[in-house]
């Protein structure tokens, strides 16, 4: 383990500065590595907007927020929203303060001290390689339904995730063109399908009156409304808004950063929580019996609520969506990380800092942080299912764990399995709600990924793991 570089307290700084905003790409005077120039303000928008995706920011939270404070809890959104642009603010403020590679790493080093520094990146790059393995775990786990393999594997689920990774990991290697392209295609294909549906949904399938959106349900007891069920759906829409700062971490690359970085900062985060708030209003107000559904708790009240109003063919669409929603996140998130590791690597505060820091190809891209990125998401990966992996996904929070099902998650939407398939014993029907009847009368069910077994009413019984388990 390396130690923190020596600080200089007075001024917070290690080392020489990277370079002003206005210095050549490359090694400035001072002999200093720096990053090349290739992003507008319209990338790195685009960057912090993928970083926080509201598909996956959405779907993360609803099943959660809907039934630990009813309805209501959507009032969540712009408290948290509110709280959550102060923090903007006074990120945007230190990007345009100081706007090298590694945002959060850069910023406590440049307030605190090295020492501070070093604790912030060994964190936050964690964090985020953490995410990249669950992210790419998720986007498998949606992929190969979309593609039509009913019932992967483990196996075949953790290969995919590594063949992503993989890929990945290649796209932001090549060049930032390429990466730009496909973050930017992605965010559109997830707007016009989140904001698409949601439209459809309020002009022709609302089915709950306004109102409902102040009705709690119940879910406070005898206690506040505000002081219990709110407070706990605040806490869970908390991580909706999470990776604005992703904008910060590539400010070193980005044209006039001073200006263009905290404007991206600040817009990414209000546009999100824009689609996140009218996509949540719509399900919401299209949720069919919701009465009921508040009684049972279904698994996927999003995916259920789709299919009941949409019919049955809206499930591959959703996957596709959920696929996209994933992968824009995982190059956004790869990106942010990587720069945070090569920026302290090139302070000297992590051990390796001399791989680390190499600039490689005509972008001068810091492809041995992205490829140690890559390796190392692979290998949690591989530890997929463990009590270990457990263990690290949930402390990255819900945003990285996935949507629930029933007490536990799953990184698929449609987690609802007959308990009549003839076909196969392992065969996923995202068209039947939990507990609706079957063709032949029997109640559908669905399973918890993390113990194995599948609910009917009250009844258990054990089933093959799912490849999503852990």
């Amino acid at each position: 383990m390396s130690h923190p570089p020596v600080a200089d307290r007075a001024s917070g700084r290690s080392g020489p500065e990277p370079g002003g905003s206005g210095a050549a790409d490359g090694p400035d005077a001072g002999g200093v590595s720096r990053l090349k120039r290739g992003f507008s303000f319209r990338s790195a928008f685009s960057m912090a907007f993928a970083d926080v995706s509201p598909i996956v920011a959405l779907y993360a939270i609803f099943t959660l927020g809907l039934f630990s404070a009813g309805p209501a809890f959507f009032w969540a959104f712009p408290i948290v929203l509110a709280g959550q642009l102060l923090i903007a603010l006074v990120f945007g403020e230190l990007a345009s303060r100081w706007p090298y590679a590694g945002s959060v790493y850069q910023w406590a080093r440049h307030l605190r001290g090295a020492s501070w520094g070093w604790i912030a990146a060994w964190a936050y790059s964690w964090g985020l390689t953490i995410a990249l393995s669950t992210l790419s775990y998720g986007a498998a786990g949606f992929l190969l339904p979309a593609v039509g393999v009913d019932d992967p594997g483990k196996g075949l689920t953790v290969a995919t995730a590594i063949g992503i990774l993989a890929l990945g990991s290649l796209a932001n290697m090549i060049g930032r063109r390429i990466l730009k392209i496909m973050i930017v295609a992605s965010i559109i294909c997830e707007v016009v399908g989140s904001v698409g549906l949601s439209t459809v949904l309020l002009i022709f399938h609302r089915v709950n009156p306004v109102d409902v959106l102040f009705d709690g349900f119940g879910t406070q007891d005898a206690g506040s409304w505000v002081a219990g069920p709110l407070l706990v759906a605040m806490a869970y829409v908390g991580w909706s808004f999470v990776g604005f700062e992703a904008a910060g971490s590539i400010a070193e690359e980005v044209e006039q950063p001073e200006r263009n970085v905290p404007k991206a900062i600040i817009l990414s985060l209000l546009c999100v929580a824009a689609i996140v708030m009218y996509s949540s209003v719509a399900v919401i107000l299209a949720i069919p019996d919701l009465p009921k559904v508040m009684a049972e708790q279904p698994a996927d009240p999003v995916t259920h609520t789709l299919v009941a109003q949409l019919g049955s063919g809206v499930a591959r669409p959703l996957l596709i969506m959920f696929v996209i929603g994933f992968l824009s996140s995982f190059l956004a998130v790869q990106a942010a990380v990587t720069r945070c590791l090569w920026g302290s690597a090139r302070d000297n505060a992590l051990p390796g800092s001399s791989f680390l820091v190499k600039l490689a190809g005509p972008e001068r891209l810091p492809v041995n942080a992205i490829a140690l990125t890559g390796t190392v998401a692979a290998v949690l990966v591989l530890l997929a299912g463990s009590d270990l992996y457990r263990v690290l996904v949930r402390a990255s929070g819900p945003s990285a764990t996935g949507p629930r099902c029933g007490n536990s998650r799953t990184t698929r939407p449609d987690c609802w399995r007959s308990a009549d398939s003839s076909t196969t014993p392992a065969s996923w029907t995202p068209t039947s709600p939990t507990n609706s009847p079957s063709p032949t009368g029997t109640p559908r069910s669905w399973r918890s990924p993390s113990s194995g077994r599948w609910t009917t009413g009250s009844s258990t019984a054990t089933c093959p793991a799912s490849p999503a388990a852990g």
